[in-house]
């Protein structure tokens, strides 16, 4: 028996619901909301809630390092152009600036999400997190979209979209216990139907995942780190905790009483007892009296903590191998190294982050043919769609660098629109200005109109200074 919208909606939330703790998990240790843990339950008891917000946090380090690289600039067609249409498209919905987002949060948790829609004001991108979407695919097909899921809160409400690549099912229920999901009404006109035919014809909502496997789900960047991260935090507790009875000299008297005072009964005025009298002053006022025949100070030497740093030290050695990330972004240290030193630290990033950009091109491939078919524009769709992502540089040079490398390239013919191309941030609007400008110049040249390019001729004698004016005769 088929399964009906209804019973897809609900298989898809309770789905969804599960993949949540996931999500909340990579979520949280990424903003350094983490146990300790690997401490036994001694340590805890006499610790208590000192070390409960305390976070060496690394699992923020390795996710930014990459994401940083990867900055989708512009979309080649099948013929290699620019789609100068999708460009505008992409950031008249500012997705310039949140597929950043977008993106982090995929290497974070494993994959986020973008619905493209045709709504009143025009096609519209947006993206969603791990905790709000969810696609379902066809047994056997990695790439074709069954279904879509897209659910968000709203007070006591709780609305549910369904995509299929026929009809999309609206659907809100009561946040209560045992609400059971019905045609939606909320933020809908008089008369609008809960249920609508979809005019793409297709699923419009993409999954961007990271690292997913042929057999596997997506995996977050930061698995790998996680573990390291706890024996880090609790590395750090171990050393603060003995630094703070450890990390100073210890002096101890030898051959002596403890100093204690008379208990005076203040009726009698006769001496009832004695008391141990407190040590806070002899450590304020660092003044002793030493009256007892063979008294003597013995020192205890200082902890050698350097032990614990040793430790430190080669787990995040561990994470940077693990996890591909420079040293430089670990550890901070970087004196005197030449830029073949530096290129060969950053190879590892730059080879994943390299890979990472043809698993989401492909993502973002699917979103710009959406964007055509939302545009009714089925010829353009197939061309992006067969086309290739535009992205920045992955490897950080100096400019004299670019400089070197571009004229050497200038010297084998590249034509100089390919060299604008490999410039870093230089946008396909920039260099169709460049174009036009160079157009202009050379127009000017052949035109004889050189002032425009250069200014007036000067006049020999006008305007010269004194020094240069000519002899008298």
């Amino acid at each position: 028996m088929a399964e009906t919208p209804l019973q897809m909606t609900e298989r898809l939330y309770g789905k969804l619901q599960r993949r949540k703790h996931a999500a909340s998990k990579w979520s949280k240790a990424y903003e350094g909301d983490r146990p300790l843990l690997f401490t036994s339950p001694e340590f805890s008891t006499q610790t208590g809630g000192l070390f409960d917000e305390f976070s060496d946090n690394w699992c923020a380090t390795v996710p930014d390092a990459t994401v940083e690289r990867l900055m989708p600039i512009a979309f080649r067609l099948e013929d290699g152009t620019v789609d100068q249409v999708a460009g505008r498209a992409w950031r008249r919905s500012e997705c310039d600036v949140e597929i950043g987002l977008a993106l982090l949060e995929a290497l974070i948790t494993g994959r986020s999400y973008a619905l493209v829609w045709n709504n009143s004001a025009g096609v519209e991108i947006t993206f969603q997190n791990a905790s709000s979407a969810i696609v379902e695919y066809v047994p056997g097909r990695r790439r074709l979209r069954k279904a879509g899921l897209m659910t968000w809160r709203d007070w006591d409400t709780e609305f549910a979209t369904l995509f299929t690549p026929d009809m999309v099912y609206r659907w809100q229920r009561p946040t209560r216990e045992g609400g059971a999901w019905t045609g939606r009404t909320a933020g809908l006109s008089r008369g609008e139907p809960s249920h609508i035919p979809n005019p793409l014809g297709t699923v419009p909502l993409v999954e961007l995942p990271n690292r997913s496997r042929l057999h596997g789900k997506p995996r977050s960047e930061i698995a790998t780190v996680l573990p390291l991260q706890d024996a880090v935090n609790t590395l750090w507790a171990h050393l603060m905790t003995a630094s703070d009875g450890l990390a100073l000299p210890a002096r101890a008297v030898l051959g002596m009483d403890r100093p204690v005072r008379e208990i005076v009964d203040p009726e009698s005025g006769e001496v009832v007892g004695e008391e141990d009298l407190p040590l806070d002053r002899f450590r304020s006022d660092r003044l002793l009296w030493l009256e007892q025949q063979g008294a003597s100070i013995a020192e205890f030497s200082a902890a050698d903590l350097d032990n614990y740093l040793r430790v430190i030290e080669v787990a995040v050695q561990h994470i940077a191998a693990q996890t591909r990330t420079p040293p430089s972004y670990l550890t901070g240290q970087l004196v005197n190294v030449s830029p073949d030193g530096f290129a060969a630290s950053e190879a590892g990033l730059i080879a994943k982050v390299t890979e990472m950009q043809r698993h989401f091109g492909a993502a973002l491939r699917e979103i710009m043919r959406l964007e055509a078919l939302a545009q009714g524009e089925s010829g353009r769709a197939e061309s992006i769609a067969l086309g290739s992502v535009v992205w920045r540089d992955p490897q950080f040079r100096s400019d004299s660098q670019y400089a070197d490398a571009l004229v050497k390239l200038k010297s084998l013919g590249v034509p100089d629109e390919a060299l604008w191309e490999r410039i870093p941030g230089v946008t396909p609007d920039e260099i169709e200005r460049w174009k036009t400008m160079r157009t202009d110049a050379a127009g000017a040249i052949l035109g004889g109109n050189v002032a425009e390019l250069f200014g007036p001729k000067p006049v020999p004698g006008e305007d010269a200074p004194a020094d240069e004016l000519p002899e008298a005769a």
